[in-house]
């Protein structure tokens, strides 16, 4: 079985765990309304995505 020769360093087991560190969401405004929606998804606001009507959105 594998055994490491050398005993990791702080810094290197920082730098490594560094990557999982909790990042915002990036989000993007949407171009029919202006409010601000994940990539990807469907305006709740809205309906529309990429620039065409996707969902009927009920006003209240």
């Amino acid at each position: 079985m594998a055994v490491p020769k050398r005993r990791t360093s702080k810094m290197k087991q920082k730098m490594r765990r560094g990557a999982n560190r909790w990042r915002a969401p990036k989000l993007q405004t949407c171009s029919e309304c202006g409010s601000r929606v994940p990539g990807h998804i469907a305006c709740p606001s809205c309906g529309s995505y990429a620039g065409r009507q996707v969902l009927e959105v009920d006003a209240l």
